[in-house]
């Protein structure tokens, strides 16, 4: 039986720099951030990154599959384009979710980042220079 909600929602895709890795997801994310951590610094390269969190079931791989680079394990992980290194997504919230590395969308998604998460532990070099709201750690209350 196909789920209504899904059936009507909008599909986006995404892609890889390199263009092997290929997803498609709906345009049905729960909530979105921009995370300082050290580790998603780490895996971008960046100062931050910006995610968007959405059920695993709304996620799925259309090209290279089998060339993902998996940092982790079936409960939470980091999955990357072997080719090209770029971090599609992470597994999180016990394989439930998904956080879409928000630059490999091809399309312009609706939800935009509401908030800095793990600014407790950012770059030091970088300055937010936005009005979202901070969170030392996960967002509270």
């Amino acid at each position: 039986m196909t789920n209504p909600e899904r059936a009507s929602a909008r599909i986006l895709a995404g892609k890889c720099f390199c263009g092997a890795v290929r997803y498609e997801v709906a345009d049905q994310f729960a909530y979105a951030a921009n995370c300082h951590c050290s580790n998603c610094r780490r895996t971008t390269g960046s100062a931050f990154k910006p995610f968007a969190g959405i059920e695993r079931d709304k996620f799925r791989l259309t090209a290279g599959d089998d060339g993902l680079l998996i940092y982790g394990d079936a409960s939470g992980h980091d999955a990357h384009c072997a080719q090209c290194g770029s971090l599609i997504y992470s597994l999180v919230r016990e394989g439930a979710y998904v956080h879409i590395a928000m630059g490999t969308l091809v399309d312009d998604p609706s939800i935009r980042p509401s908030a800095h998460i793990f600014v407790g532990s950012k770059a030091p070099w970088f300055t937010i220079t936005d009005d979202l709201p901070q969170y030392r750690e996960h967002v509270t209350g």
